[in-house]
């Protein structure tokens, strides 16, 4: 069963019916992982689909039973979910002059906005530029390791010397890598930076 259809996703139709058989999803995103609990699910496959999933998918409509125990599925389901890929990105084509060059996301420091673009410096002090909004290359990053920390900010977590209080309440982020300016966590997120910065401490 396909999550994603014309009129919407395939999720609704066991609101609507007792869906009783097994049942093995395709997507092409792994957010509806968990959802897949609720349901008969004895497998997620995550597009594009390989021909040794498909077949462990097989092998475990075979083995199944409708009397067999749940947490078996769950188990399973568990599992897949393990499986799946990291969608986030660990490297970048950049354009640059006239070339695209690769670029390692572990190699970035921190990411402004300038001119309505992605400024991206590296812990080299090289800097490019991509026609892209900070939003948009936000979701390409891994949250554990990249922060927004404002507005025209996205800082590398292993880029963080330290941090400074600032005035009512706020953050300073230090780089080991030099800013335009300096990166200030408002009030409001500080707690949540510093609870971000602690949690994936090394």
């Amino acid at each position: 069963m396909d999550i994603h259809l014309a009129d919407g996703d395939s999720f609704a139709i066991f609101e609507k019916t007792d869906v009783r058989c097994p049942v093995i999803f395709t997507t092409a995103y792994d957010e509806y992982a968990l959802k897949a609990f609720e349901v008969n699910s004895i497998d997620y496959l995550l597009k594009p689909i390989t021909r040794k999933s498909l077949e462990k998918a097989l092998d475990k409509l075979a083995h199944f039973s409708p009397k067999s125990n749940n947490t078996d599925i769950v188990s399973q389901i568990v599992q897949s979910i393990r499986e799946i890929k990291n969608p986030y990105k660990k490297n970048f084509l950049i354009p640059y002059r006239d070339k695209l060059i690769p670029l390692a996301a572990e190699d970035i420091a921190f990411v402004y906005s300038e001119f309505k673009m992605a400024k991206i410096v590296c812990f080299n002090r090289q800097s490019y530029s991509m026609d892209i909004s900070l939003d948009e290359f936000l979701r390409q990053l891994n949250p554990s390791l990249f922060y927004r920390a404002n507005r025209q900010y996205i800082v590398s977590h292993r880029a963080i010397t330290d941090l400074s209080l600032w005035f009512n309440g706020k953050l300073s982020v230090n780089l080991s890598v030099a800013t335009p300016e300096r990166i200030i966590v408002s009030r409001a997120r500080s707690n949540e930076f510093k609870a971000w910065y602690m949690e994936n401490a090394e």
